[in-house]
């Protein structure tokens, strides 16, 4: 289900921010199914774990901005899917963490390779090798989310907060927002002096859209943008 509805936002020109959650109240994502995975026998978890990390690839690649609203467990493969998301929010009963190595595995899912990006090589690696699970609070002390907030009797603060930030984002050109993301991601693998040349690709994208123009315009009538993305 999430890889069609992945499918259908990668060429949704009507898409601006996509936040991801859960419906079921305590939980983000907690990840495999074990008693399934116990079922499985050696052959089979490689190409099923192969199908978790391509949609999770998927996400990472989607070109506009992505909100991990984080209001409950978001354990190995739920983490690693949050770490696809360009901004993660969490509560703070909220717990995080990748845990593989306590069943004898590794992060197949992309943690291995997101996590060190997102806090640094060396504490990456500390969580991992312990499988230790931080809470909200603690997961915001190393840059694991970027906004914590207390949880609400209703269980959604995490996604409250996401639908603010969201709506900061909303108002920005389309066009801007999708090519900002790319150089930002394309830059971050690749030396600085490429990388400034990635930007330099990126901006030329925005130079002969219409909304660029209507920006100036905007800005000289004094009056909000009204941005088509074209």
């Amino acid at each position: 289900m999430l890889s069609k509805a992945v499918d259908a936002l990668k060429s949704d020109k009507k898409v601006r921010t996509v936040i991801i959650r859960s419906e079921v109240p305590g939980i983000f994502c907690a990840g495999a199914d074990l008693k399934e995975r116990a079922k499985m026998n050696s052959s089979e978890v490689g190409p099923f774990v192969s199908k978790i990390r391509a949609v999770i690839n998927d996400i990472a690649n989607l070109p506009v901005p992505t909100i991990a609203a984080i209001d409950g467990l978001a354990l190995g493969g739920g983490l690693e899917l949050a770490l696809a998301c360009d901004v993660r929010i969490a509560a703070s009963s909220a717990k995080m963490g990748l845990v593989e190595t306590k069943l004898a595995i590794i992060p197949g899912g992309g943690g291995t390779q997101r996590l060190p990006r997102a806090i640094g090589m060396s504490l990456a690696k500390e969580l991992i090798f312990s499988a230790r699970v931080l809470d909200g609070q603690e997961a915001r002390a190393v840059g694991l989310v970027s906004h914590v907030s207390e949880q609400n009797p209703e269980g959604d603060a995490a996604y409250r907060k996401a639908l603010d930030l969201a709506r900061e984002f909303l108002p920005q050109g389309p066009v801007a927002m999708r090519v900002a993301k790319l150089a930002i991601n394309q830059g971050m693998e690749v030396d600085l002096v490429t990388g400034l040349a990635i930007e330099e690709a990126c901006y030329a994208q925005t130079i002969p859209t219409k909304d660029r123009l209507e920006g100036l315009l905007a800005f000289k009538e004094k009056r909000p943008p009204r941005y088509k993305g074209e």
